[in-house]
């Protein structure tokens, strides 16, 4: 029988992982108080670690006016949150869908690194390696998608 990922992954490639620039990210979590009024909500988890995301934003013009995030993540699913939160205010569906899929293409098929202004998730690149940590750092783009999505229903409800 063929050795896991994880027993292939030594200890220190895991440790190489955790850089200090993901555990700084990790550290300051922007955008975490909750919205009084929000327009949308999605909390997304990951099945294969447990680690959970959940989105509240207001919309102003088809554009992400304010935001909140409760993340219940690995380091890297905390970094991943802290690059999005930094830079989320001001974008639109179209951007937060190509941030998405830029960081789903980096990450699976060694795509390059998502445009300005999520540019920042290069940081993440090392952790192409790790499949199993792949879920929890797209949750919040996914989360963030899917609330994107209930503000859409309330709309056109």
């Amino acid at each position: 029988m063929a050795p896991s990922e994880s027993e292939r992954m030594s200890d220190s490639d895991l440790i190489k992982l955790y850089s200090g620039r993901i555990l700084a990210l990790a550290a300051d979590m922007p955008l975490t108080e909750p919205l009084d009024h929000a327009d949308g909500s999605a909390r997304k988890r990951s099945p294969l670690c447990g680690s959970t995301v959940s989105v509240q934003l207001r919309m102003e013009n088809d554009r992400i006016a304010a935001y909140s995030q409760d993340v219940k993540a690995c380091a890297l699913g905390q970094a991943a949150a802290s690059v999005v939160g930094s830079n989320i205010i001001g974008r639109n569906r179209a951007e937060v869908e190509q941030a998405r899929d830029e960081l789903k293409a980096m990450l699976k098929s060694a795509g390059p690194v998502p445009a300005p202004p999520f540019e920042g998730l290069a940081v993440l690149e090392p952790a192409k390696d790790f499949k199993n940590r792949h879920a929890s750092i797209m949750l919040a783009l996914d989360a963030t998608i899917e609330a994107l999505d209930a503000v859409e229903k309330t709309v056109c409800a």
